[in-house]
Formats: structure tokens, C-alpha cells, sequence
């Protein structure tokens, strides 16, 4: 059975993705950002398109009244530890633009995506509790339920919350419903190095942002966290899943691949310079030329966008919609649990 849905900060359209693999079949979209939006309608034909603030199109929305589902992610920033975590951060308003499109709509089920800090910070408890009531008020029961998309076969660490509703008499949602959606995630390795060095025929999307060890290194005990180099791009694993693709990548704040780790099996250069920096050994002053930043094509397989998704806009603006998409087999997993829960 098909259900129809209204999806809301689309971006370029992975949540949609996930939601269609899921049979849920988006009729109307929104996004403010014109390279996202763009991308969006590259990808996804014949819907509604409502481009700007989804505060512009509120009473449009009315007639999808009864659509069986309204999605999507809010702005994060204000929220975001990433961020000035700043409530009163206008972009943090929209979670009621959110709710007041749930009135407007009156779906069998809503989802809505956010940073971790929205369901769990004590900062943000108040702002929690008022949407959580407007939603009770408009007759849904609704969860919140933090998910990491490493478990359902993302190769990212990833935690995000879902604020999950279902109009009371239409079902009952349970977490339980995710397990069977659950799998092993692939590691960085396994999912990226088909495509060859950065640069290459299959992987010529490269970010030339420079890459030189940071003044003042901030240590952890694992090489893959603290800050050993400028900027906040951490390096990766290749044999583990990455930490958050944020969506400023595409300068300094771009992961970081050791190539000869990666593809020749060599020893680790970023695991010998977090060893030489414990021991206080600053002898290493400069980083080896093939220690690159992430590419594109790199990043959207890391999101598990599908292999001929096609982004439009600058080499910063494809950056930021694949760091602020939802990762399209976390969206698959939610999106199938809460139509088994309408059944």
C-alpha cells in the first residue's frame, strides 16, 4: 500500500528518498535554499514544488488536508552543539512551523527530524515540553526516539532524534518496529574505496582545502577524535564508520583520508602522529601529500545517496546538502516502521 506525504525542509531530497523506497510517495515539498531545492527537483518529478520560507505557504499546505504523512527536518542550528545552541535563533521557531503544518494537514503520522540536543538537553527541556502538548492537543500520541545511523547500515556515526506521531485511532508506534530494519554497517573502507584515489576517473570531486598539523593540537586517546590538525575536520578510519558529516564541509572543516592507509595498506601516518604527539614528539611538522580531505562522491556514499543521485549548485552548497541530509537507509528504516505501525 502506497501513503502519500507532504515533506518539509526537504534539502536535496534525502529523507524523500528513504520514505519512496519505503512506499510513501511525496505530492508537495518545501525548501528555502535555492542550490538544495534545485537539487531537489533534479531528483524528484512531478510534485508540488514550494520553494522559500514554509511560513509563506502554511494556508497552502491546507489543501493536503488528510495526506497520510507529513516529514521532514527542521533547521538545527539553534539547537545544534555544533552550533551557539541560540533558542531564540529564529530557524528554531520552525519546529512549530513544523506542528502548525501538522494542523493544518491533519496526516495519519508525522516525523520529524533533529539534532540530538532537541530530545535530550535539559537547555532545551521547556522548548520540548511545549511542542510535545501542541502536538498532544492536536490528538497525536508522539515519541521521542534518539537513533544512530550506524545501526541500519550507514557507515556514519550519526545520532539524530525523531519526534514520531500517530493521530490516536490510527496505529501505535514502538521502537521495536525498527529492529528488523537494523544491519551491519559497511566501514569506511568497504564503502568507499571502489572509487579509487581522489581525483581519479570514478572520484574526481576533490576538496582542495589545505591540510597542515594544528598549532596547538587538542589530544583523545583515540586518533580519530580530538583536533590534530586546522580546522575541524577530523580524519577517518577507514576501518570504522566516520563521525557526522556536518554541513560545512567543503573548507577546512572536511574529514580527513590517509589515501595510502586507505587503498595501500600501509601503516596509518595520522595513528604515527597521534603516537609521536602523546609521547611529546614534535619532530612531524608537515602532513604528507596523501593526506587528502573527503570528496563529494566519498561524502554521498558515506549518506548512502544512491549511486546516480545528481546534486546542483558550487562545490560548497553539494557539500552542505549531502552534510544536512538525513542518511537515505536511517530515513528507509523510520519511514517503514511508522507505516507498519499505521497498519
Amino acid at each position: 500500500m502506497e501513503f502519500t506525504a507532504v515533506s518539509l525542509f526537504s534539502g536535496a531530497g534525502g529523507m524523500d528518498i528513504g520514505f519512496a523506497q519505503a512506499g510513501i510517495k511525496t505530492i508537495v515539498a518545501n525548501e528555502m535554499d535555492k542550490s538544495a531545492f534545485n537539487t531537489y527537483k533534479e531528483n524528484h518529478l512531478n510534485i508540488d514544488y514550494l520553494d522559500g520560507d514554509i511560513n509563506g505557504h502554511l494556508d497552502y499546505l491546507k489543501k493536503y488536508v488528510n495526506t497520510d504523512i507529513v516529514f521532514g527536518g527542521p533547521p538545527c542550528q539553534g539547537f545544534s552543539v555544533a552550533g551557539k545552541m541560540d533558542i531564540e535563533d529564529p530557524r528554531s521557531q520552525l519546529i512549530f512551523s513544523f506542528a502548525q503544518t501538522v494542523k493544518n494537514v491533519k496526516p495519519k503520522a508525522f516525523i520529524m527530524e533533529n539534532v540530538k540536543a532537541l530530545g535530550k538537553l535539559e537547555k532545551f527541556k521547556d522548548i520540548r515540553n511545549k511542542l510535545l502538548k501542541e502536538f498532544e492537543e492536536l490528538g497525536y500520541d508522539c515519541q521521542i526516539i534518539l537513533l544512530n545511523a550506524k545501526d541500519f547500515g550507514v557507515p556514519q556515526s550519526r545520532e539524530r532524534v525523531f519526534f514520531i506521531g500517530i493521530k490516536k485511532g490510527y496505529g501505535k508506534f514502538s521502537e521495536s518496529l525498527l529492529e528488523k530494519y537494523k544491519s551491519e554497517a559497511p566501514t569506511i573502507r568497504e564503502a568507499i574505496s571502489h572509487l579509487g584515489p581522489a581525483g581519479s576517473i570514478n572520484n574526481p570531486q576533490i576538496c582542495n582545502a589545505k591540510i597542515t598539523i594544528a598549532k596547538n593540537p587538542i589530544l583523545r586517546k583515540s586518533p580519530y577524535a580530538g583536533m590534530l590538525f586546522n580546522g575541524q575536520g577530523r580524519p577517518i578510519n577507514p576501518d570504522g564508520w566516520s563521525g557526522t558529516l556536518p554541513a560545512s564541509m567543503g573548507g577546512n572543516r572536511t574529514p580527513i583520508i590517509d589515501e595510502k592507509h586507505l587503498y595501500d595498506n600501509h601503516d596509518s601516518w595520522i595513528e604515527k602522529l597521534h603516537e609521536n604527539f602523546v609521547t611529546q614528539d614534535f619532530s612531524i611538522c608537515k602532513t604528507p601529500e596523501y593526506l587528502r580531505r573527503l570528496t563529494i562522491d566519498e561524502a554521498a556514499i558515506i549518506q548512502t545517496f544512491p549511486k546516480n543521485y545528481k546534486f546542483i549548485g558550487s562545490q560548497s552548497k553539494v557539500y552542505s546538502q549531502i552534510g544536512n541530509a538525513v542518511p537515505i537507509k536511517l530515513a528507509f528504516a523510520v519511514a517503514s516502521a511508522v507505516k507498519e505501525a499505521l497498519h
